[in-house]
């Protein structure tokens, strides 16, 4: 059997035009051409789709959006155009393989401190698990202008007005001191304390693929995207989880644009207090979909849970939800 390379309907071995679109496929049996480089695969409702890296048939599940086969780990992602390839996938690989060693970055993690000391040792773990967890990592280019009060200039110049007045009533009164009262003016020339101001920064930020984990977005949490390597199937432990997505890479570039632009701006109050104006232009470059291995915990103290999420890569504690 072979498969369409613009709609993925199964035809067979034989087929020379595809039953359902017309598109040329081939005839005596040859095996269909690969699709060409970012064309689209599929349509969106196509229920079975050939792998573009090694044929392996691939089956959507309703509601996935980014897909990755089990045989070669190829990947592709439904767009608005279809199903596609996507072109760049990439792995941390795992260096925290033990679950104890995992679990002793959550011990070292909770009893940190004084008052949280033993809170792991009073703690059950009810589930324990490692999955490789996609998500979409979106380079962005950001620059911000704001303009900034010069709180200090406006005060330096005020304190040098009434220094100026206390000095002229000395000279009016015939003494040195006292016996004159002086209103400040601001006299001479103005000093406006409006000041402008652009920060420039790159990012790689990376955005979940999978909504039922949006909880577990990391905020200030970098992963060390040094690491990763081309993904490779045959790195990945026997018995691990490889999850598929279900955010595609469009609704990822504006989550993406939307939190690069949130951190430009608290950078921005970070380095002045008082701003305005604030404008931001972020441009999203083409993204790349990183599986990250991720041990996941579920602790138990006192009747309440809480979820513990581990970088397998770096071996640190991403998030905390209770």
């Amino acid at each position: 059997m072979i498969y369409c390379v613009k709609c993925g309907t199964s035809l067979p071995d034989d087929a020379r035009f595809c039953s359902k679109c017309g598109t040329t496929v081939g005839g005596g049996g040859a095996p269909a051409a690969a699709a060409p480089t970012g064309a689209p695969l599929a349509a969106p409702g196509v229920q079975e789709l050939k792998c573009p890296s090694c044929g392996a048939p691939i089956k959507p599940v309703f509601g996935e959006m980014v897909i990755t086969c089990d045989y070669c780990g190829g990947s592709v992602t439904l767009g608005g155009e279809g199903w596609k390839e996507i072109q760049k996938h990439t792995l941390l690989p795992l260096k925290v393989a033990d679950q104890a060693a995992a679990l002793k970055t959550v011990h070292d993690f909770l009893d940190t401190g004084f008052m949280h000391r033993r809170e792991f040792e009073e703690s059950k773990v009810d589930e324990a698990k490692l999955s490789y967890v996609p998500f979409w990592v979106m380079p962005a280019s950001a620059s911000t202008t704001y303009q900034y009060q010069a709180v200090a200039t406006s005060v330096g110049s005020t304190v040098g007005t009434m220094a100026a007045g206390a000095l002229l009533g000395s000279a009016l009164s015939g003494r040195r001191g006292g016996g004159f009262t002086v209103i400040p003016i601001m006299g001479g020339p103005v000093v406006n304390p409006n000041r402008s101001e652009t920060i420039a920064n790159q990012y790689e930020f990376p955005v979940v693929a999978v909504k039922s984990m949006a909880a577990y977005q990391p905020k200030d949490y970098q992963f060390q995207l040094g690491d990763r390597t081309l993904f490779d199937k045959k790195s990945i432990p026997n018995g691990s989880t490889v999850l598929n997505g279900d955010l595609g890479e469009d609704a990822a570039r504006n989550a993406a644009r939307a939190a690069v632009d949130q951190l430009q701006s608290e950078a921005a109050h970070k380095k002045h207090g008082m701003i305005s104006n604030i404008r931001s232009q972020v441009d999203i470059s083409e993204g790349e979909l990183l599986h990250v291995p991720v041990w996941y915990f579920t602790l138990e103290r006192k009747g309440q849970k809480t979820v513990i999420l581990v970088d397998g890569n770096a071996g640190r504690v991403i998030r905390t939800v209770p």
